[in-house]
């Protein structure tokens, strides 16, 4: 396992953007996460707006002058949207065509069709995975609430029983999946390779979301034993379409970029000569703009189409599907100016120098961190973001497979037990008709459970490869 290590990174030090000790640098750190917190919080500001003071006080705290830290802020907010923004557009647009055509309707209903009884969580579990794939969060929650409210209903199960599956498999894509913002940021941030995040991803996230998918519904819905509420149960989408996209075709169209950003790994590992043709070409094809942007063309196709939309359908779902967005991007956009202000403060090298005589693993020392921002956040987005920033120096002594793993310690961090500061926790509470207490104990455990596997998982991943 990978142990915390200065001296090789000597030579790659960013010139901090401030002279202040390690104390003030502490302090700045703190303060500038406080302001975040207390201005989400109390203040109910926008999450942009946040990160932008937040960013702005950390480097007034640190003592570093105005003018440079606008400067890191703005060009780590330009860095960060600039790798991932039309990522997420992409995604966002290939998640619309998902839902507005049927194809998520057609996904559901056809597994449903060929589950009953014990296997109904086990189904419920990988609709969501499936779904989630090129969703976010919020939209999955959106997109599935149906679904698990008119399955328990007609069915007669526990609400929770078929409920924590499908929630558990959003968030696990949602934490350690790319292309999801918080992944692909990370990804950006310690300059992981995509491909063996991804398989790494899929490793650890398979036993994760059965333990707190499909194991752990068991018990919540013993601790909360609530009917679906009828009020919630919404209209689908392909109740007003004329037909609808296949299973095969949906499913294909879903997965084509996973097999894509897949497949260069695989062959980055077996040719390994960045000159040879065939390398060359699957790192044209294997990368997520154009593995995404191949999906989304091919989905306007196997999907829009297959619906009977018109070009004048597929171009007004596209427009629709990128509004939503304006505020993740500019969210996602601050946290990467939040971190570069980090890192241009020394606060990077700040932990190494601090926990260079310690014997902590730096995968934990990166969970532990995003569990931190995780908890006075509230966002798994910002906690993933901050963290990487943090802990980014540690990568540049790592293989390249511990610096995938690092990413997915942080994606692992940053679902720990989401609470009232969270807009999930509240999605969750009001789709699902809980009190407070009942989300807790089973959202909020239902995500530590996510949180502290998944870890668990990385840790013990460090060990062999």
């Amino acid at each position: 396992m990978t142990r915390l290590s200065v001296e090789s990174l000597a030579a790659d030090t960013v010139e901090p953007i401030t002279s202040a000790g390690h104390a003030q640098l502490g302090i700045a750190v703190l303060a500038g996460i406080a302001v975040i917190v207390l201005l989400i919080t109390q203040f109910k500001l926008h999450a942009f707006l946040a990160l932008t003071i937040g960013s702005l006080a950390l480097g007034a705290f640190a003592g570093a002058p105005l003018d440079k830290a606008i400067v890191s802020f703005t060009t780590g907010l330009g860095t960060t949207v600039a790798g991932v923004g039309v990522l997420i557009a992409l995604g966002a647009i290939l998640g619309k065509l998902l839902a507005d055509s049927g194809g998520a309707d057609q996904i559901v209903d056809t597994i449903l069709a060929k589950a009953g009884g014990r296997a109904m969580p086990w189904a419920m579990v990988l609709i969501a995975s499936v779904i989630g794939l090129p969703l976010f969060f919020e939209v999955g929650i959106v997109l599935l609430i149906p679904v698990v409210l008119m399955v328990a209903k007609r069915g007669n199960y526990s609400l929770m029983r078929i409920g924590i599956p499908a929630l558990a498999g959003l968030s696990v894509m949602h934490g350690l999946i790319p292309p999801h913002p918080g992944p692909l940021v990370a990804i950006d941030a310690v300059g992981a390779n995509l491909g063996l995040t991804l398989a790494l991803g899929i490793l650890v996230a398979i036993p994760t979301v059965i333990i707190a998918g499909p194991v752990f519904s068991k018990y919540a819905a013993r601790w909360v034993d609530v009917p679906a509420p009828d009020r919630m149960i919404p209209a689908r989408a392909s109740e007003e379409l004329e037909k609808r996209p296949g299973f095969g075709a949906t499913i294909a169209t879903m997965l084509l970029p996973v097999v894509l950003m897949l497949a260069k790994a695989l062959v980055d590992i077996v040719v390994d000569d960045p000159t040879h043709r065939v390398q060359r070409v699957f790192d044209v094809i294997g990368s997520p703009l154009i593995a995404l942007l191949a999906a989304v063309i091919v989905g306007m196709f196997t999907l829009g189409r297959a619906a009977g939309f018109t070009k004048e359908r597929l171009s007004t779902t596209v427009e629709k599907s990128l509004a939503p967005i304006a505020g993740i991007l500019l969210i996602v956009g601050a946290g990467g100016g939040f971190k570069q202000t980090l890192i241009d403060s020394g606060v990077g090298q700040m932990i190494l120098d601090i926990s260079k005589d310690w014997s902590i693993p730096a995968l934990l020392l990166a969970w532990l961190i995003a569990v931190a921002i995780r908890l006075a956040t509230g966002s798994a987005t910002v906690a993933t973001i901050s963290a990487a920033g943090l802990v980014a120096p540690l990568a540049a002594d790592m293989s390249t497979a511990h610096v995938s793993l690092l990413v997915l310690a942080i994606g692992a961090g940053s679902l720990f037990f989401s609470h009232v500061n969270d807009a999930g926790f509240w999605l969750v509470k009001e789709y699902f008709g809980l009190n407070v207490g009942q989300t807790i104990k089973t959202w909020s455990v239902m995500e530590t459970i996510i949180s502290v596997v998944a870890g668990g998982l990385v840790l013990l991943l460090s060990l062999v490869i």
